[in-house]
Formats: structure tokens, sequence, C-alpha cells
């Protein structure tokens, strides 16, 4: 499948995000409905709720197939008037509504499967049955494994919430054949019991899809491994004295955007300043295929007043936690000015640092005042 996929959707060393999602919901559609045939007709001729609960949830599979389809359609089209940052945004908005559905079904067979265990009946058991439910297992195995090769080549949350799924309905499928199997050997009538199980595995799943797509939709915090990337690259600019005030979001998984604060000698003139910045702006694109724009702070690194300050100020901040983080350092008289990013969870509030900060400025530097502006940051 690999070398398929290479050959027919790969341009340039990149994968068509677009075509592959489609062909992944074409795929996942046809053998979800053959699935959901096969099931039904089985179940209803046996009479059993828990094939019946996994034939529906077999159609509600070729509902999210469908979805798929209509989410990567929509997410393909290129930016217009009203959507500058384009519509990728829309794959997460498909998958968020197939998690709603997943999680309505599970609750429906919840119910039907407490009345079956109220009132049970016997399963009408035949060789047919049990060839069913084996080669359904089969094709939802292959299913799972091609949605999840998918998903690895274009980095989609969607295509790989298709292949959980996917696993997840191998299980019930090998739930719903063993209960089959026991009753076949022992007469016992644990069909209600193995729909229940069946239910809460699918509401459970349905709730964990669920909040994955609202994080994506709300805007989740980028992996540790993207921001130790993008700030190995930042570091490895040997032109600029340093950089901070990295935020990165983005609007779908092919649009990520980025913006960054460097910091340069501010004797450099504007046109040394811009190209450097203008050569980080173009390998970030290149190299990580992120719009990063950047923001220049300069810095008077020749000024004795200025480094001595500085120095000693980084210290002080230090001396009160070492996991504050000093930038954009000023001065302007006897006003010092300074930004200092707090991380989730430090150990004192803001008005605290200020006023520890201003005591130990006045006692060892004389009569400065401090102004801070507090960045509180959720990515350290």
């Amino acid at each position: 499948m690999g070398d398929f996929f290479k050959k027919r959707y790969q341009k340039n060393g990149q994968y068509d995000r677009t075509a592959i999602g489609l062909t992944a919901g074409w795929l996942g559609l046809g053998s979800n409905l053959i699935l959901f045939i096969g099931k039904f007709l089985i179940g209803l001729s046996a009479g059993s709720v828990s094939i019946m609960a996994d034939a529906i949830n077999s159609l509600t599979d070729s509902a999210s197939s469908l979805l798929t389809l209509i989410g990567f359609r929509i997410a393909g089209k290129p930016a217009d008037s009203e959507h500058p940052y384009g519509h990728a945004r829309f794959e997460a908005i498909s998958g968020f509504v197939v998690s709603l559905l997943i999680t309505f079904v599970g609750g429906q067979f919840l119910l039907s499967s407490i009345n079956k265990i109220m009132t049970p009946e016997n399963i009408r058991l035949s060789p047919a049955l049990f060839i069913v439910l084996s080669l359904s297992i089969g094709i939802k195995i292959w299913q799972g494994m091609m949605y999840r090769s998918l998903s690895k080549k274009i980095d989609s949350a969607t295509l790989k919430a298709s292949g959980q799924d996917s696993i997840n309905d191998v299980v019930t499928t090998a739930a719903v054949l063993l209960s089959a199997f026991v009753e076949w050997l022992t007469a016992l009538r644990i069909d209600g019991y193995v729909g229940l199980l069946i239910a809460l595995y699918i509401l459970y799943n349905g709730i964990q899809m669920i909040r994955t797509f609202i994080n994506e939709l709300l805007g989740s915090r980028p992996t540790e491994a993207e921001l130790a990337e993008m700030e190995e690259r930042l570091a490895s600019y040997q032109t600029i004295l340093g950089f901070h005030d990295l935020l990165v979001h983005n609007y779908g998984p092919a649009n990520r955007f980025a913006s960054v604060h460097i910091e340069v000698d501010d004797t450099w003139t504007l046109n040394q300043a811009h190209q450097v910045i203008d050569q980080i702006e173009h390998d970030f694109f290149k190299q990580l295929q992120v719009e990063l724009v950047c923001h220049l702070d300069p810095v008077p690194i020749h000024d004795p007043q200025y480094r001595q300050l500085r120095k000693a100020t980084k210290l002080f901040v230090r001396m009160i936690d070492p996991q504050l983080r000093m930038h954009d350092f000023r001065i302007s008289g006897q006003n010092i000015y300074l930004d200092l990013v707090i991380p989730s969870g430090a150990g004192y509030q803001d008005e605290e640092i200020r006023q520890m900060l201003q005591t130990k400025m006045t006692e060892e530097l004389g009569d400065y005042v401090v102004q801070i502006t507090f960045d509180h940051s959720y990515l350290l």
C-alpha cells in the first residue's frame, strides 16, 4: 500500500492530503456498508440484540466514513474572501460530528441491552452467523490498519480516530461472537450482558473522541516535539542574540502559523536585520511548513550600563524562582522595564514577584523603579 500511495498521491515529496482522505473515506464507506448488511441480516435472523447493536455500529461507521468524505472534500477547498486561512479545520468539525454520532448510538444500545437483560431471549444460531462475524473481524482488522497507515502519511487526527474505532469494532465483534459461542455450548443467555458491555465501550470511545476534537477546535498546544524542533532551529542562528514569545497556532493540520520575537544588535541597519529575519521565515516555511512571522527586538549590547543592570536583574529573578524567564529588558532613566514569563504552577503570585524583585533591586542597585509585564505561559 505504501508504494501505491507514494506513486499515486505524492507530489514534490508531499502527500496529497485531500486525495488520501477521500480514498480512505470511500474504502471505509464501502467496507462498512458490506459489514452492516451482513451483520443486520444475521442479527435479524438470530434475534440477537448484541449482533444488531454491532450491525448498527457498522452503519454508524458508514455514516462516519461519509462524513469523512465530506470533511476532506471541504477541508481541501482553497482559501477565499470569507475564509482567508482556508477550510482545513472542517476536517476536525466532521470528526467531531462523527464522535457525537458514535456516542448517541452507544446510548441507544445501552437502553436496548438493559431491556434484553430484563427480558432475555434465545439466539437462533447458524453456521452463517459464525462465518459472517469471523469475516467481519478480518475486514475490520484490515480497515484499522488502512486508516492508521494513511493517518501517519498525512498526520490526520480524523483518520487516526477512524482507525481506533475500527480496532474497537474488532473487540466488540469478537465479544458478540463469544456470546453466541457460549450460548451454543452452554445455553447461557448472555447476549444482553455482552450488548451492555459493547454499548459502554462505544460510549467511552465516543466521549474520548469528542474530547479530542473539541481540543483541536479550541486550539490545543503544539506537541513537545514540535516546540523542541522550532526552538532548536531558532537557536541554531548564530547571528541573532536570542528569541522569546514563540507562539504556535494552526488552521488545520497543513496550515500552521507561528510568531516569535527575535533579539538583534541595535547597531544593525534595518536592511541587515530584515535580511536575517527574512531568512529565518523562509527556512521555517521550507523545512517545517510553518508560516513564521518575526518581530524585531533591538538590544543595546554595547552599552556597559545596560549589560551590568541586565546581568544583575537576571540574577535577582533567578534567586526568586529559577523557572522564571526574563526578556524585553529596557532602561529609561530610573525606570527598568522587563517581561517575565511565568510557567504554570509557579510558586508565587504576580504581585509577590513584583514586590520581591523591587525590594532586591532597591537594596542592590539604588532607586530604580521596576515595571514588569507578566507573561503566563502554558508551554513551559
